[in-house]
């Protein structure tokens, strides 16, 4: 909190004596609006690829509950909600990517990264609060080079909303539902030509999935905007967030799932903290009416730690003794009995600290030129980044090592890594105008080096010096792209382009044993992406897209089991997206509108092709991929009516997924009992909304439900069973000022 309030007040004070700086220029300057567009470009016409915009007027009327809701109209995306109450720590796969913790999708903040650390540790235990998003962006296509690394699988920005322009500007908000579920939001702001100044602040709280997983939440963000002259502009954005919640990440075994699916008796003592501090500057510097450079620099501290008390569902140990019921491990339990949380709370478990610093400076020419004598736009840029990673385990059998504190000051850790990454990358990005042709060749350039350091590994300090390496990659990363507009209102696009996921520091080495280190054969993953379509508002009041995609991985990295990955050789992935919109109220020129709102995407192929020589791995070639769902759809009825209400009812659907390969292959007890073997049925969700905003009124109102049924289902087998979220409704008021 004491560094978060330097932070404020250090951009207060730059801003302060900016804008001083700004009034002793000439009155006369005639300033121009600068408006942040976020990953796409202003000509969505002319982007060779599939994309979507959930934009602040569909958020405003759907209310979702969590990211998950907000992107399920969006086709090709897959979201695994399993420990995570409020996709927290989103599970996002794209086009049959494994979603585990969003690790194949590149997430961003008005352009930033958003992982704990994308090169060392590309997982999602965070994305910017929806009550601060103005619009997201999701971008599948070859647009990718101008960004990385995580892009095997497509892009998400979270636009987060501008500085008010026009005097004092905000809203407050207030949300109750059940699962004792509360929200208050506050966006205070004030600009006018020369800039200004806004400040956000969010809580939410509420019961988790399963019992006694309660969460709190809380964000702050300030941002500000001073336009210097009519060509220099400072944004800058500070924000600083924190989790507390109660979180089981062990799921359940067969027997204990079957009593009870909610069931957590470890979960008042199992934690999740997460503290991530970041701050960004953009200087915008519009050289020409046609000539822009855009510099950012963001630096992000991120702490999290999670404690856990179960890690082994079912009685699971690799050893074909699963009895379904979980297990307490650092404390004993009679045999085939399941633990209570008395017995929990007499025992010790597992601390897992790690903190995450990475900085990057990206500056970038965004200019239109004619030099080959085609009407063209450009875009060049360079972007250095570093990252400094501290992953540290601590063990231990009494309930005083429930406190991560009393941990640290008496014992060793566990485990202690440390890792150092330098990354540059280089990208260029050329759009030709020919007639109703744009064509967009494009490429990027990954430089990276990742320096490992394993201190400590199964408790055992680790002196080899092959405990100690460096890893260093280079990688070209070429798109093309092809959009024609010969057809009003609509565009048929095509593009391939290369994608990269460079495989994680902790995932290289594999400690074996005391003062013992072997170099891990992980590669990283490369793909191939190909897709073709169409998007089309030709018929007055209907918008439609279809793609067709397909994807090849050179060397995917899977799980294995135990914490460990391999390469399993190359995998396919193929299938079609469509998308559309009908507004009955446009078509029929009425101000009672009846519109129909749909996504579907059938992924008809999503497999291994090649078979592992090591049959426990699971791996066969023509299996299909892990939580790749052959068919994803989406369907809602809305009315509009002139009064200002919007109210919709929808439903969503995730056909069967099949778990990671390892969990295929188990021992036959363990198969049977242990919760992890085994398919993931298909399941529909019955989810509503209503908004109402009188006309003439600054207050509006809403409520919304999700899983509006209560159906009882299974999301994911990853580390055991997992219920998904029982029925959600809330309902608030808004007030807008």
């Amino acid at each position: 909190m004491h560094l978060r309030k330097k932070i404020y007040i250090a951009i207060l004070s730059v801003l302060a004596v900016s804008h001083a700086q700004a009034e002793n220029k000439a009155e006369a300057i005639e300033l121009k609006a600068v408006t942040v567009i976020g990953i796409l470009p202003e000509k969505l016409e002319s982007v060779p690829g599939s994309f979507n915009i959930v934009d602040e007027e569909e958020l405003e009327a759907r209310r979702p509950f969590s990211v998950k809701e907000a992107l399920s109209n969006v086709a090709g995306i897959n979201f695994v909600t399993s420990e995570d109450p409020m996709s927290l720590a989103l599970n996002i796969g794209v086009r049959g990517n494994d979603p585990r913790r969003s690790a194949r999708t590149l997430l961003l903040e008005d352009g930033m990264p958003l992982f704990l650390a994308p090169y060392g540790d590309p997982a999602a235990h965070y994305s910017t609060p929806l009550d601060r998003v103005q619009r997201i962006e999701v971008v599948k296509g070859s647009g990718q080079v101008l960004y990385g690394p995580q892009t095997v699988g497509g892009m998400i920005n979270f636009v987060t909303k501008p500085v008010p322009k026009d005097g004092f500007a905000g809203s407050v908000s207030a949300t109750v539902g059940n699962n004792d579920f509360t929200g208050l939001h506050a966006n205070l702001g004030y600009g006018n030509e020369r800039g200004g100044m806004m400040i956000d602040v969010l809580q939410k709280k509420g019961d988790g999935v399963r019992k006694n997983h309660e969460f709190d939440v809380q964000d702050f963000a300030i941002k500000g905007q001073l336009n210097l002259t009519d060509q220099h502009t400072l944004i800058a954005k500070a924000s600083y967030y924190e989790e507390d919640s109660n979180v089981s990440e062990t799921g359940l075994g067969v027997t204990e799932y079957a009593r009870d699916k909610f069931q957590a008796p470890s979960g008042k003592n199992d934690t999740f903290e997460h503290e991530r501090k970041s701050f960004q500057l953009q200087h915008i510097f519009q050289i020409a009416d046609k000539v822009k450079l855009s510099t950012q620099a963001y630096y992000v501290d991120a702490w999290r730690s999670s404690f856990r008390q179960t890690d082994e569902p079912g009685g699971f140990s690799g050893a074909n003794n699963s009895t379904g019921l979980t297990v307490l491990e650092r404390c004993p339990q009679p045999a085939g009995t399941a633990f209570t949380e008395v017995q929990a709370a007499n025992c010790g478990g597992r601390h897992r600290p790690r903190s995450y610093d990475y900085w990057g400076i990206e500056p970038r020419l965004d200019f239109s030129h004619n030099l080959f004598g085609i009407a063209s736009d450009a875009v060049i840029g360079f972007r250095y980044h570093e990252e400094d990673i501290k992953r540290e385990q601590y063990r231990g059998n009494t309930a005083l090592f429930q406190n991560l504190s009393y941990a640290q000051d008496n014992s060793l850790p566990r485990e202690k890594i440390l890792i150092d990454v330098e990354a540059k990358s280089y990208y260029g990005q050329n759009t030709f105008y020919m007639g109703d042709w744009a064509v967009t060749p494009g490429i990027r350039v990954e430089d990276i080096k990742t320096k490992t350091d394993i201190q400590r590994a199964d408790g055992n300090a680790h002196t080899n010096p092959q405990s100690k390496l460096t890893n260093k990659q280079t990688k070209v990363l070429p798109g093309f792209g092809v959009a024609w507009n010969g057809i009003d209102n609509t565009t048929i696009f095509a593009g391939v382009h290369k994608g990269f996921a460079p495989p994680r520091p902790s995932r290289d080495i594999f400690a074996k044993g005391a003062n013992t280190a072997v170099a891990g054969e992980t590669k990283p993953e490369e793909s191939t992406n190909w897709e073709i379509g169409v998007r089309s508002k030709y018929v007055k009041g209907v918008s439609l897209e279809s793609t067709l995609f397909h994807t090849k991985l050179d060397d995917i990295v899977i799980n294995r089991g135990g914490g460990t990955y391999e390469n399993a050789g190359e995998t396919a992935m193929a299938g079609l997206e469509l998308a559309g919109r009908v507004d009955f109220g446009t078509i029929y020129d009425t101000s009672h509108n009846v519109y129909v709102t749909a996504s579907y995407t059938n992924m008809f192929t999503a497999e291994f092709k090649k078979t592992s020589p090591v049959a426990s791995h699971g791996v066969v070639s023509g299996e299909r991929l892990p939580y790749a769902p052959r068919h994803i759809a989406s369907i809602n009825l809305g009315y509009q009516h002139p009064v200002g209400v919007d109210a919709r009812i929808g439903v969503d659907y995730i056909s069967r997924q099949e778990p990671h390969p390892s969990q295929r292959v188990l021992a036959p007890v363990d198969a049977a009992l242990s919760g992890l073997a085994g398919d993931i049925p298909s399941y529909s969700l019955l989810n509503a909304s209503v908004s109402y905003k009188p006309a003439d009124s600054k207050a509006s109102y809403f409520i919304s439900a999700h899983n509006l049924a209560d159906k009882q289902y299974l999301v994911t087998r990853i580390d055991g069973m997992f219920a998904g979220r029982e029925r959600q409704v809330f309902g608030g008021i808004r007030y807008d000022f």
